[in-house]
């Protein structure tokens, strides 16, 4: 049972939500005769924007729609070449969930609403102390075949929207949103290939410390993540990042540090 009076995260079914209404119980029983998680999606932002209780709801709602830049952490600014995450624009992210969490946290500290659609394993607690504000975050663990739709029905309402698509993307189907989000000016950051990204940011290698000979606590991970961006071509850049470091912050590892670890310490995202 959820109470929907506070703003609090909760847990339902194993999936930290937010209690200003759980749209994730609304996704969870779309399965239901005669309704779709889209037409239920639709109903509560709805609803959402009738109550004066979501007045930072509405306020997000009404200023969306100016072309802006949106806040951004110093380490995320860094990977993208001293630019601001830019409204409007859809961003790539592979292999690190917590690289998502990290480009969220920027508009998210400043009050932006924030979703997540189509990742189940999502952690709330993780992404609050990546700077994420779990008041202002909405969770969709499985939005099923209408996920595009989805997506666009929460574009209209929240600042930045994450997605993991359950396959590959096409053109077409990135188009669909391309103009949805200009208009609000939203942001997209896709967990996984996304045409036309304003940036792709991928994990090429990472080690995980903390680990002994097969014991210990995980504590920490060095990165490599190549980024590549429209202003500078297709040559990616790489960047060197604790991801996160020992005391649970993104930090940029200047010089470059990471060391060699032995195989079973080592993680590779191809």
């Amino acid at each position: 049972m959820v109470d929907t009076e506070h703003g609090r995260t909760i847990t339902v079914r194993g999936v930290a939500v937010s209690r200003i209404d759980t749209v994730e119980q609304v996704f969870e029983h779309g399965f239901m005769t005669g309704i779709t998680a889209l037409d239920e999606a639709r109903a509560f932002l709805s609803k959402t924007k009738a109550r004066g209780a979501k007045a930072r709801v509405q306020q997000a709602l009404d200023t969306a729609a100016v072309d802006r830049a949106l806040p951004t952490s110093p380490v995320v600014s860094e990977l993208l070449a001293g630019a601001s995450l830019r409204g409007g624009a859809a961003y790539s992210v592979q292999g690190s969930t917590a690289l998502v969490m990290a480009l969220m946290a920027g508009p998210s500290a400043e009050g932006a609403w924030c979703g997540v659609v189509g990742l189940p394993s999502f952690g709330a607690e993780a992404a609050q102390a990546l700077g994420v504000d779990v008041e202002r975050l909405v969770l969709v663990p499985d939005p099923g075949s209408e996920w595009l739709n989805v997506v666009a029905a929460l574009v209209d309402a929240l600042t930045v929207v994450v997605v993991r698509p359950p396959g590959v993307v096409t053109p077409g189907e990135a188009s669909r949103l391309a103009a949805r989000l200009r208009t609000r000016g939203a942001l997209l950051i896709a967990a996984g290939s996304w045409p036309g990204s304003e940036a792709r940011l991928q994990i090429e290698s990472s080690i995980w410390t903390g680990l002994g000979d097969g014991e210990g606590i995980l504590t920490a991970r060095q990165a490599t993540v190549a980024v590549t961006t429209r202003r500078a071509g297709t040559t990616p850049i790489r960047h060197h990042l604790w991801l996160p470091a020992p005391d649970g912050t993104l930090q940029t590892i200047t010089p470059p540090a990471l060391t060699t670890a032995p195989t079973w310490q080592q993680e590779a995202v191809g």
